[in-house]
Formats: C-alpha cells, structure tokens, sequence
C-alpha cells in the first residue's frame, strides 16, 4: 500500500448467497485526488462505495481507507469521512439550520454551520423546513451535512442525478472549489460529460469487475475507436492520389473532392502533415475538425453499454 493512498484495496469481494456482487477488484486512490467509479447499474459500483463507507461488510479481500479497516474501524472512519447520497431524506419539519446542528454533534471535529451555510447559499433558508426546499437546495444541504466535520475524504454518490442542468452545474461548481482545496473525493456519477470534467481518474466496473482504468485521456487514447480529422477546402482538390499519411489508417475524399476525412491512430502528428500536404500545393483551407474518441464512447466500446442503461 502507497503511503499516500487514502484508499486502498485488493482482492475487494462482496457475495450476496451465491450472487457475486463485487468479484476481485484493486484500486488506489491517492491524496488530493477525484476519482470516478463509473459502471452501469447492476455493476458493483454503489455495493464497492458502501463496503469503503463501512456501511457493508466486504466478503472478502484487502480495504484500508485513511488508514483504517471500514469492517473492524467503523466509527474511528465514520469521523473523519463526509457522505452525501443520491437521496438524502429528512424529517419534513426540521429547519436547515437544526438539520445542521444535528449532525455536527455526530462528530468530533466540526467547522462553523453558519459560514458553511452561506457558503453553499443556503443562509436565507437557514429557518425552512426541509420540506419546502427545492431538489437543488436539498442537495446543497445534503452537501453541508458531509462537510459539517471538515472531512479528509467526501464520498459523492450521484451527486447530481435528478436535477434540473442549471442545479447540476450549481453543484459541479462546488465540487469543483472542493477539488481546488484539494480535498479527496471519490464520486459515482450517470454523466459521463460530469467524470471528464471533475476526475482526476476514473475505473469503469462492469459485472463485478473493473475492466479499464485511468484519467478520461488516457482511456480515449486507448479505445479502438479512431480520432478523425474533417478538413474542408476552398476549392476541388485537383485529381490524383493522396498520400499515405504515417499514422492515417482510412482517408476519404468528398465527391465534390472539398472535404477530406482522415482516420487516424495519432491525430495531432497527422494534422500536421495534412495542413503542410495541403499548404505545399497553394490550396486555400477553410475549416479543420478533430473529433476525439468521448469518454462516452470508451464505456459504451468496454461495457456494451450506455451509462445509464
């Protein structure tokens, strides 16, 4: 185990009768670090979270996290660690404030209620009930509840599904300021667009199993789907042959003979050919396109299927 792992585990497995759930999985993640743990539902992503929260027992397998065992460590993890669920539901009359204050009395640690209620624009709304507070504000609460104790690692469990986009980029925003304060987050998410931009890394699980892992470039650099690059010309490009460009695996010309797409397996090295190729022969470039490979289509390459399926 790295020193600077906040999470760790090896050999990770969890059965439920003869149905295994979680069947052999390692993983770190280190200090500072937002992980995404992405799979479809039925995968084992959520059972793998819960067994690092100390909520579930694991069956099997190697899991420390902040240094301590979730099976034999509850409560000593349970201080230090902050969890905000998909769906957090409370007593529809208590107030904002009086959810807060309950729940830093769990704790040993805790930070100021009122500074983090403004933080997380929920100061106005400190007298509500929690009935009256809409989706956005209730996950912004659920939010201030797994902070409340200043913890060294915040689990995020969809942290924005069923919200409206405008909430969702409210929240991202704050996860964000989290990642700038370089706070350790593992977070689950259904929005591939979400894990690009807020993880460090990320592990695909399907089936049990974790079946690729790394930052979001790195799996795009490694799915079999190829980069293209659309280049449109001012003019017909004059007949004759094209190149084979060193990389370009399928090149195809428009029937106009304006529009160039090139397939290729390093797509900034081959762009630069093609703009040199192009600029040699005085033709007049008018629009240039590098598609990359998304996250979207790793998983859906990898699993089969989309995320949310």
């Amino acid at each position: 185990m790295d020193n600077d792992s906040v999470i760790f585990a090896r050999g990770l497995r969890k059965s439920y009768g003869a149905l295994e759930a979680v069947k052999g999985i390692d993983f770190e993640v280190s200090a500072g670090e937002v992980f995404g743990l992405l799979g479809p539902n039925g995968a084992g992503k959520t059972t793998t979270v819960e067994i690092l929260e100390g909520l579930r027992p694991r069956s099997g397998g190697e899991v420390k996290v902040l240094g301590f065992d979730p099976d034999r460590q509850k409560q000593a993890l349970k201080d230090r660690i902050g969890v905000c669920l998909q769906a957090t539901n409370l007593p529809d009359k208590i107030k904002v404030h009086e959810a807060l204050e309950l729940f830093a009395s769990f704790y040993t640690k805790r930070v100021d209620g009122d500074a983090l209620l403004r933080r997380l624009q929920l100061w106005e709304k400190r007298e509500a009930g929690y009935a009256t507070l809409s989706g956005g504000q209730k996950q912004r609460l659920a939010l201030a509840l797994a902070l409340i104790n200043d913890p060294q690692l915040l689990f995020l469990d969809e942290p924005t599904t069923g919200l409206d986009p405008q909430v969702r980029l409210e929240i991202r925003d704050l996860i964000e300021e989290l990642r700038a304060e370089k706070r350790t987050i593992l977070m689950t998410t259904h929005y591939i667009e979400e894990a690009e931009r807020l993880c460090d890394r990320v592990a695909i699980i399907d089936d049990g199993v974790i079946i690729a892992i790394g930052s979001p470039g790195e799996l795009q650099e490694k799915s079999a789907t190829q980069s293209s690059i659309e280049i449109s010309l001012g003019q017909s490009l004059p007949p004759g042959e094209l190149p084979a460009w060193p990389d370009a695996i399928r090149t195809i010309v428009s029937d106009d003979r304006r529009k160039i797409s090139v397939s290729s397996s390093r797509p900034a090295k081959t762009l630069v050919d093609l703009i040199k190729w192009i600029d040699a022969r005085g033709l007049e470039l008018d629009d240039v396109h590098l598609n990359r490979p998304t996250l979207e289509d790793v998983f859906i390459e990898l699993t089969g299927k989309r995320l949310r399926d």
